[in-house]
């Protein structure tokens, strides 16, 4: 540039073309063409290509890349399997692994510009909503089990709740505490490929009867993501593992989902102190404009409940999902009960549709069995002889099963039917309290154990008497009136 800014100032001076290439000792031409140039902006340089062994077998590399977009990640080509696919299968293949290594990875990162997201605008109101999973000590064993979170975009505030699968019964349980939580609906809620709320045919979703129904309930509209595009939600994607990071490190305890459902909403409530990442306010503030923008909660509750007809086996359980077995009641065997299937729990209703028994719901692949022996306490009474093995057994204190274990049938029965009578009256627990208490008497007839329940249940057998009214004036009045006879 040095030498073209001589020859143009040069030849604005005056001096002819043969002077100027005779002082800067270039050739005429060379000037003429300088002098004659009219433009000298800034242009784009052109990448210099090298030739390489690998580009007869590029276009086939690139197909194979392109194809793995639509497949699940975990199951893609790596550089290492195009490289001996390229050995097996392409006739004069002869590159270094390290050559196909650079050469996909240089593609890859194309890729990724092509697929690059677009920053969506998102409104108040809007929310997204998929799971996440952790570890937690339930009842002090560590269990992994699934969080359902509901994010909004527009202030970045989200909410969490957990349980034990993926479920209809999990998703509506959880929006509906959330809602209840914040006082009002989103008008519009992002999901995941329908996963917890329906099925995915084709291009057409297929959401669950109980997700319609909560979804008429309480008039919000959704939308569901692309397939594999987990990016157009992008917001809950990062807040699923915000919760897990600042929330569940380290693991934590309870003995009751729900209870510890209820004090994750505070805790959610306290980290919307904190500054958005990018408008720099609290986010506390930013969820306003949310809270306004959202639905009125409807008049009524939704019951978040399925009910299914299931047939029991022989020892009255029904099997649900066909690995998770739960008892009825013995005389139910082989018939009919109505299950109302909730996300927590599962609840066994009579002919009359009438509460017989609870059991906590349980999730996963493995069997398990759940059993609630005191369902059992009527079948019992007929076949006393069962004592020895019955599960109720298990459920009573040391000392009272031995004096049950050492009387004879006649007395058993009378007391079994003692624990069936006070078990309806009052509770199962409140009839084993009596007749503990009657035991250490020698009082188990059902008279005295009677006395014990109502008394376990209104007062305690620890209560004090209460103080009652002063009777002394009274004993002062009698003093007079003996004294006048």
């Amino acid at each position: 540039m040095a030498q073209i800014r001589n020859i143009r100032e040069m030849s604005r001076e005056g001096h002819s073309v043969a002077e100027i290439s005779r002082n800067i000792e270039v050739d005429e031409k060379t000037v003429r063409k300088y002098l004659k140039q009219d433009d000298f902006s800034p242009r784009p340089p052109a990448k210099s290509r090298r030739e390489s062994r690998l580009d007869p077998h590029k276009q086939l590399i690139d197909q194979w890349l392109k194809e793995d977009q639509t497949r699940w990640r975990k199951q893609r080509h790596t550089a290492k399997r195009i490289h001996d696919r390229l050995t097996r299968e392409s006739p004069g293949y002869d590159c270094s692994y390290n050559i196909v290594q650079r050469y996909v990875k240089e593609t890859r990162g194309m890729l990724r510009v092509q697929r690059a997201s677009q920053e969506l605008v998102w409104h108040a109101g809007e929310a997204q909503a998929d799971f996440g999973e952790a570890d937690f000590f339930e009842q002090g064993v560590l269990v992994r089990k699934k969080y359902l979170t509901l994010s909004f975009p527009q202030s970045n505030n989200s909410f969490t709740q957990v349980f034990g699968g993926e479920t209809a019964e999990c998703v509506c349980q959880g929006l509906q505490d959330i809602c209840t939580y914040i006082g009002g609906v989103p008008w519009v809620i992002v999901f995941d490929n329908a996963t917890g709320v329906g099925r995915r045919i084709g291009e057409v979703i297929h959401e669950s009867k109980l997700f319609q129904r909560m979804r008429a309930h309480y008039r919000f509209s959704v939308r569901f993501c692309n397939p594999y595009s987990g990016h157009e939600k992008g917001n809950v994607e990062n807040k699923i593992g915000y919760t897990r990071r600042n929330l569940f490190v380290p693991e934590p305890a309870f003995d009751d989902v729900e209870t510890y459902n209820r004090e994750l909403l505070e805790r959610h409530a306290q980290k919307a102190e904190e500054r958005h990442y990018k408008k720099l306010l609290p986010i506390k503030k930013l969820y306003h404009a949310d809270e306004q923008a959202l639905l009125p909660l409807p008049v009524k509750p939704f019951n978040v409940c399925r009910y299914e007809y299931l047939k029991t086996d022989g020892y009255g359980k029904i099997h649900l999902g066909g690995r998770h077995h739960y008892s009825t009641r013995p005389e139910y065997a082989g018939q009919e009960v109505l299950v109302a299937i909730r996300a927590h729990t599962i609840e066994i209703l009579d002919e009359n549709k009438q509460f017989v028994v609870q059991h906590p719901r349980q999730y996963g692949t493995k069997r398990s069995d759940t059993v609630d022996y005191r369902t059992s306490l009527a079948m019992l009474m007929k076949n006393a002889g069962a004592w020895q093995n019955s599960g109720i057994r298990e459920l009573v204190s040391a000392e009272l099963k031995e004096a049950m274990d050492n009387q004879p049938r006649d007395e058993l029965k009378a007391t079994l039917a003692t624990m069936q009578q006070l078990a309806t009256t009052y509770s199962f627990e409140t009839a084993l309290q009596a007749l503990d208490a009657g035991i250490r008497v020698n009082r188990t007839r059902f008279c005295d154990t009677a006395v014990l329940a109502a008394r376990i249940r209104e007062y305690g057998l620890d209560t004090a008497a209460e103080q009652g009214p002063d009777l002394k004036i009274y004993d002062a009045l009698l003093d007079d009136v003996a004294a006048g006879l």
